[in-house]
C-alpha cells in the first residue's frame, strides 16, 4: 500500500488531497516535528535532506512535492488529473507544476523562516526578509489570478481539474498570515471563488478533516 508521511498543513497535504481524490488505498505516517522525527536517521534514509514529505510506493521512494503529484498522477491516469501526453495542455501543466513549485512554494521557505537567512540574532534583518517576500509573493498571486481569468476556469488549466490544483489550492491557503489581509489569495478577483471551489470538493474536505485543520488555514476565521 502507498504510505505518505505527512505532517498537517506542512505540504504533504498536497499530495494528501491528491490522494483522496484519486480514491486509492493509502497509509499516512505521521512525522512528529515537534520531537524532530524528520531529522532522525530512520527519516533520512528515505528523505537525506529531512524535509516532508515523502511518498513509498513500494520500492520506489519518492521525496519533492511536485515530483510525487506527477508520479500519482502518471500511475493513475483513468482518473484525469493530468492532461494527455504530447498535447499543449500537457506542456501548460509541466509549465505551471515547476513554476508552483520552483517560484511559489519556494518563496513561502524565505518568508516563514526568514530568521535563516541572516545572521543569528538579527531580529530587524529577518523581518526586512520575511516583508520582501511577502512582496514577492503577493505579485506571484497576482499572476496565478491572471492565469485564471486567462484560463476561463473553473481550474487553473481551464476544463480540466488536475494535480495542478492540489498544489496551488494549498500555497494560496499559505498567504493566510500576511501582513496585510488586502494580499491574502482570498482578496483576488478569480483566486477567491477558486479557492471556494476547491474547499466544496470532497477530496480537499477529507483531507482537511483528517489533518483536523481548522478553518483559519484557508483563511475563512
Amino acid at each position: 500500500m502507498l504510505q505518505l508521511h505527512y505532517h498537517p498543513s506542512d505540504a504533504s497535504l498536497i499530495p494528501h488531497i491528491l490522494l483522496e481524490e484519486l480514491g486509492i488505498p493509502f497509509e499516512l505516517k505521521l512525522v512528529d516535528r515537534a520531537n524532530n522525527a524528520q531529522k532522525s536517521a530512520a527519516y533520512l534514509k528515505l528523505n537525506p535532506n529531512g524535509l516532508i514529505p515523502v511518498l513509498v510506493d513500494g520500492d520506489v521512494v519518492l521525496y519533492e512535492t511536485a515530483a510525487i503529484l506527477l508520479h500519482l498522477a502518471d500511475c493513475h491516469p483513468e482518473a484525469g488529473l493530468a492532461p494527455a501526453l504530447a498535447t499543449a495542455q500537457r506542456a501548460e501543466y509541466y509549465k505551471w507544476m515547476l513554476w508552483l513549485s520552483n517560484t511559489f512554494q519556494a518563496d513561502f521557505k524565505t518568508y516563514y523562516y526568514a530568521q535563516r537567512y541572516v545572521a543569528p540574532g538579527n531580529t530587524t534583518g529577518a523581518a526586512e526578509v520575511k516583508a520582501l517576500a511577502e512582496e514577492r509573493l503577493t505579485g506571484v498571486l497576482a499572476q496565478l489570478d491572471t492565469q485564471l481569468l486567462k484560463s476561463g476556469g473553473p481550474w487553473l488549466l481551464g476544463e480540466q481539474y488536475s494535480a495542478l490544483d492540489c498544489l496551488a489550492f494549498v500555497l494560496c491557503c499559505w498567504a493566510r498570515n500576511f501582513k496585510r489581509p488586502a494580499r491574502d489569495a482570498a482578496a483576488y478577483p478569480h483566486l477567491a471563488p477558486y479557492l471556494r471551489r476547491m474547499l466544496a470538493r470532497p477530496a480537499v474536505q477529507r483531507a482537511f478533516a483528517t489533518e483536523q485543520l481548522p478553518a483559519s488555514f484557508f483563511g475563512t476565521d
